[in-house]
């Protein structure tokens, strides 16, 4: 029986230079999509799939991402004194996480994502975890984090969310080569970092999200670099290959990258169209806008 997934990695600690001037000053995980942080959505899905207990990956800048998950009682205090703003208060409680379920820890250099993910180990412990990118804002139901725990439930190993994307685009993601799938699920044999197009050994893309087994560890321990001269998740999960099993599991729901302007864009418009508190306002606004 495959252990329980409790445990999620949120590696934070970017400088967000893509939303430069922006984020010169604030978190780029506290970028709003409608009325939420993107790191907000991270959680919600981690809780949706059953995982309450957080390790935040973060850096420098980044303490309002602490604050978020904080009680704000000034807040609170006048929210209820004031009567009216029983919804606010509501949701502003909603965004509490419980006393110990979080641990804030510093990446004190730069040396990606595999050395973010190698902060958390002591927390970690030997249990398998799930790591979340929140620059990926996923929506489906389930979540792509409970769809993914529900995999691991089933197989005991190691999975990973892909989605295809144009050939041209395999430079910038984690390439999976897999055998035929089966059951929504895809036995892998290789993941490579960034491929040029024409290496790429698929165009199944890592969309930054999966389950991974403790023995990552294991190798994120000895700091061996990849492509960008970075420490590579990517690089130490295809040391697993072979080893424990391995999956990749295609993701049918929506996924936006909010770590471009133009995804975030998207995600806001996209959002907001399937909410039912904005979804007319926004078309109606967006009919305005294009008439103009």
């Amino acid at each position: 029986m495959a252990q329980r997934v409790r445990k999620a990695v949120l590696p934070v600690a970017g400088l967000g230079t893509r939303f430069l001037p922006a984020t010169k000053a604030m978190a780029k995980e506290m970028l709003t999509v409608v009325d939420r942080p993107l790191i907000q959505y991270a959680i919600e899905e981690c809780l949706d799939a059953g995982i309450d207990e957080f390790v935040f990956v973060t850096g420098r800048n980044k303490m309002a991402i602490e604050d978020h998950f904080d009680s704000a009682y000034e807040l609170e205090a006048t929210l209820e004194q004031r009567g009216n703003k029983a919804a606010e208060l509501k949701l502003t409680q909603a965004a509490t996480l419980k006393q110990g379920n979080a641990i804030f820890t510093r990446q004190q250099k730069p040396l990606g994502l595999g050395h973010a993910v190698w902060c958390a180990r002591h927390w970690i412990g030997r249990e398998p975890f799930a790591v979340l990118l929140p620059d990926e804002l996923m929506v489906s139901s389930p979540t792509c984090t409970a769809q993914l725990v529900t995999a691991h439930e089933k197989t005991g190993g190691n999975i990973v969310a892909v989605m295809n994307v144009p050939r041209e685009q395999t430079k910038s993601y984690g390439i999976v080569a897999v055998k035929p799938e089966k059951d929504g699920l895809a036995e892998m044999t290789g993941i490579v970092e960034k491929p040029k197009p024409e290496e790429a050994p698929s165009t199944l893309a890592w969309i930054g999200r999966s389950v991974v087994l403790p023995e990552v560890f294991d190798h994120l321990d000895r700091h061996e670099k990849g492509a960008g001269g970075e420490i590579q998740l990517t690089d130490a999960m295809a040391k697993m290959i072979g080893n424990k099993p391995f999956h990749a599991m295609t993701y049918t729901g929506q996924r936006y990258d909010c770590g471009s302007r133009i995804g975030f864009l998207e995600a806001n418009v996209g959002v907001a169209l399937n909410r039912a508190d904005t979804a007319a306002e926004t078309r109606a606004l967006l009919t305005r806008m294009l008439k103009g």
